[in-house]
């Protein structure tokens, strides 16, 4: 019944992702005029795959709590371009300084850093451009208002840039010893907020109330710690083939993760602890969500 039900939610999984991807892919740029190859430059990371995950946290979240129409798609495509932003920065050679991302080259390596600074800017307001157009298909405005200020809100210098930027200057220049009060810092924010974003913005376009997205915020965030410890775990046990980047990459970079404070074991322990408590908030939203609650299981064992 298990390996029936795993079939069943892999299935569920690869036609979801499917489709959140389809949705991201109609909103890209059009690769034209004196601008063209810095667009191209965009879409080329946006189209190097991935998870699809925010977009795909969002649409369901949306769908749980009874969103039916499409003004929710605009967001999903600005959620990825947010965080594609966020890898082809993370790559630079001032930051990590990678070659390889979802196994192929990164943006900066087939580009040249400078296009890569520049496709990263360009994508991160481009997806302001897109999330915009959710006003064109929703009758709630004031709904689209509220999504925008947490997409504003969550990827900023209160949320995503600002745990990045704790995390490269205290890590990469060792400013500051981490510890778990900082680390936990830099993934609620480096992390979690783009995944608190999906996930909020999903409920409040579809009309939750306001302690249903206050519960959703909660299990987003126990949800982005998990994930980001996985990764950790990952970077230090799986193979480079596996991963789609270099395997080892927080020990070149020298950076300090839950792998190195409590090691592979007891990072896993975490994971499974945050996981078991976004799972138990999920619980309390209504609606079905039978498909969520198995995707945060899936992201606590994945294997890249």
């Amino acid at each position: 019944m298990e390996q029936l039900q795993n079939l069943e939610f892999n299935k569920s999984l690869r036609e979801k992702t499917k489709q959140a991807n389809d949705v991201v892919m109609k909103f890209l740029p059009e690769e034209e005029g004196f601008p063209k190859l810095l667009l191209e430059a965009m879409n080329y990371s946006m189209r190097s795959g991935g998870k699809r995950l925010r977009p795909l946290l969002m649409q369901e979240t949306y769908r749980v709590f009874g969103g039916t129409d499409q003004a929710v798609e605009p967001f999903m495509a600005a959620i990825e371009m947010v965080h594609t932003h966020s890898l082809i920065h993370d790559d630079l050679p001032a930051i990590d300084n990678d070659d390889y991302r979802r196994g192929k080259k990164t943006n900066h390596a087939v580009y040249g850093e400078a296009l890569g600074v520049l496709s990263g800017d360009a994508l991160l307001n481009y997806a302001y451009e897109t999330a915009l157009k959710a006003f064109d298909c929703e009758n709630s405005p004031e709904r689209v208002a509220a999504a925008l200020k947490i997409l504003a809100r969550k990827t900023g210098a209160y949320g995503m840039l600002g745990g990045q930027s704790v995390d490269v200057m205290n890590e990469k220049h060792h400013r500051a010893e981490i510890d778990r009060t900082m680390l936990d810092y830099i993934y609620e924010n480096k992390t979690s907020a783009l995944i608190e974003a999906s996930m909020m913005i999903g409920a409040v376009l579809a009309g939750a109330e306001e302690r249903q997205v206050e519960i959703v915020e909660l299990a987003a965030k126990k949800t982005g710690l998990a994930f980001q410890i996985q990764d950790d775990i990952l970077d230090a046990t799986g193979t480079t083939e596996e991963l789609g980047k270099p395997a080892g990459s927080d020990a070149k970079n020298e950076k300090t993760t839950y792998v190195t404070l409590f090691g592979v074991e007891g990072a896993g322990r975490e994971v499974e602890a945050y996981t078991r408590e976004a799972r138990e908030l999920v619980a309390q939203i209504p609606g079905e969500h039978t498909f969520l609650d198995q995707l945060l299981l899936w992201l606590a064992s994945r294997r890249k």
